[in-house]
């Protein structure tokens, strides 16, 4: 680089959820592509801590912050919590990719599922993704991205999956109406739907039941459940330079399930 070459920007990415599973490694695999890192988390700071500790050990700079996505009255105090982290942490004031990846599961057919439970799902996956992102809109670069989360259950149906893939769904339509609405800033709007993962996720059942994990691996073209890695690789992909005509997409990445 000569002295009159400008100097690329550090682009930062937010990715709620980001202290295990899917948004650990979509984190690691964002600073390995040269990406700074806000990541957010529930209660487990230890976790969150080791994760910026990783990713500094990669070169890159990382902050962790608390959030409840399911408690928008939160997001005002985030605001200003990440407004200060992006300040004092890389003297900026906006950052460029938000992923919408914090969740919780749940198990239980139609029949049995209780309307606390739906409000939960709704609450974490719908509402928080649909307001989280509005309040930080002003915080977000013209040009930058947005990636929310969904799932292989909007494409197909186990039992069981009734309200969360509800609540998926939904967000799959949101996402399109957010690429629609501030493609005049140059922001885009993808969603990433994983298959079946092997992490905590649903209390592990992919990772820990070995009858769940086969059955899994049985129905899906690659002949393996999902992997952490694979869904943190394909959302820096999304977030990567290549990626930038992509916009209001559902991009499955499940290994090829019921192909």
């Amino acid at each position: 680089m000569t002295a009159s070459t400008p100097r690329t920007p550090t682009r930062i990415a937010l990715i709620t959820g980001g202290s295990r599973g899917l948004g650990r490694s979509a984190a690691l695999a964002l600073a390995a592509d040269g990406v700074d890192v806000i990541l957010t988390y529930v209660s487990n700071e230890a976790s969150a801590q080791a994760v910026v500790s990783q990713i500094e050990a990669m070169g890159r700079r990382a902050v962790a912050l608390q959030l409840d996505v399911g408690d928008s009255r939160a997001f005002d105090a985030f605001a200003r919590s990440l407004k200060a982290a992006l300040s004092a942490t890389w003297q900026r004031e906006r950052f460029d990719f938000l992923v919408n990846n914090a969740g919780v599961g749940l198990h239980a057919n139609f029949e049995d599922t209780t309307e606390a439970q739906f409000d939960m799902l709704y609450n974490v996956h719908l509402k928080g993704a649909y307001f989280l992102t509005q309040k930080l809109l002003p915080l977000i670069n013209d040009g930058g991205r947005i990636v929310n989360v969904s799932s292989g259950l909007t494409r197909f149906s186990m039992a069981g999956a009734s309200a969360y893939a509800a609540m998926k769904g939904a967000v799959e339509t949101l996402t399109r109406y957010l690429a629609k609405e501030l493609g005049a800033r140059g922001i885009t709007a993808n969603t990433i739907a994983p298959g079946a993962i092997e992490t905590d996720f649903g209390g592990g059942r992919v990772r820990d039941n070995a009858q769940v994990n086969a059955m899994i691996a049985g129905v899906t073209a690659l002949g393996r459940a999902g992997q952490p890695e694979d869904i943190g690789g394909a959302i820096a992909g999304l977030l990567g330079e290549g990626s930038r005509w992509v916009n209001a997409q559902r991009i499955e990445v499940s290994g090829g399930m019921f192909a």
